[in-house]
């Protein structure tokens, strides 16, 4: 009896332990075209209220009859005199606006940066025009990232994405360019999204002192950025002194990095 326990105990060590493996969705590798006709045309088929953000972003999902996948909609339109933010800041000529949205990702395509923002559409649903954008594949976001201390595999990498994202914070002079509007893949790319509170009318640069370094054609991209093209890029998304100040910020933004680069050499500064 004993001999019988001890077989039937050994085949069960024998027996292989089966671990549930979450398998990553795959992205449909579609081009920008392709993900615009998508995005313009795809029936909704779901909806939920994204959990975060208070804009009432809402998450659609969509088909074509051959993919389904899901898309950021944001309709919030918002124009007033004065705001009185939570922290008791005040900001005149306020403006939260999905225009926005659309805008960003029309210059960052002009700057080189089209990687960084997802594609965004204008699109009417339930009876509102909103800016829709493609739902990316994101692990965490960089409030996640300094709360659980998770460092990337490659910190050069992540720090070349970082200066690249502060630059562009600064030529779009964001208000609420917060830790939850930057996010990564697992893989460690990054992505900014949620544009509805920048394009002030500023021409001064918000925060100047983030701006340490910047990859070598993101600035060759802003030196050569013309008005004329961003304009018509932007039609019907930003107004004229909007624009004014996108191209005053970029020429401080120029002039800082030239002042850095005769200061420190240009290896110290463009990467």
């Amino acid at each position: 009896m004993r001999k019988q326990i001890l077989i039937l105990a050994l085949s069960l060590l024998l027996i292989p332990v089966c671990r549930v493996v979450a398998v990553p969705i795959q992205e449909p590798q579609l081009s920008e075209d392709e993900i615009k006709r998508f995005l313009l045309n795809a029936k909704v088929i779901a909806k939920k209220v994204s959990n975060k953000g208070i804009t009432n972003t809402l998450r659609l999902t969509l088909s074509d009859g051959k993919i389904t996948h899901d898309a950021s909609f944001q309709s919030i339109d918002e124009r007033r005199s004065k705001f009185e933010g939570m922290a008791g800041g005040v900001e005149l000529n306020f403006v939260d606006s999905y225009k926005y949205n659309i805008a960003a990702f029309e210059l960052a395509k002009l700057v080189g940066l089209g990687d960084m923002v997802p594609v965004t559409v204008l699109r009417k649903y339930e009876g509102k025009s909103g800016s829709l954008s493609w739902w990316l594949p994101v692990t965490l976001d960089e409030l996640d990232r300094q709360k659980k201390k998770i460092s990337p595999h490659d910190v050069e990498a992540y720090n070349r994405q970082m200066h690249k994202q502060r630059v562009f914070a600064e030529l779009v002079y964001d208000m609420d360019r917060n830790l939850t509007n930057i996010l990564y893949s697992s893989e460690w790319h990054m992505w900014m999204i949620d544009f509805c509170r920048a394009f002030r009318l500023f021409h001064d640069l918000k925060t100047p002192k983030n701006l340490e370094k910047c990859e070598r054609r993101l600035f060759e991209n802003l030196r050569t950025l013309d008005r004329a093209e961003l304009a018509e890029k932007t039609k019907g998304f930003l107004t004229r002194p909007e624009v004014d100040g996108v191209m005053a910020r970029r020429d401080k933004i120029v002039k800082l990095f030239e002042k850095l680069i005769a200061e420190k050499g240009e290896k110290e500064v463009l990467y």
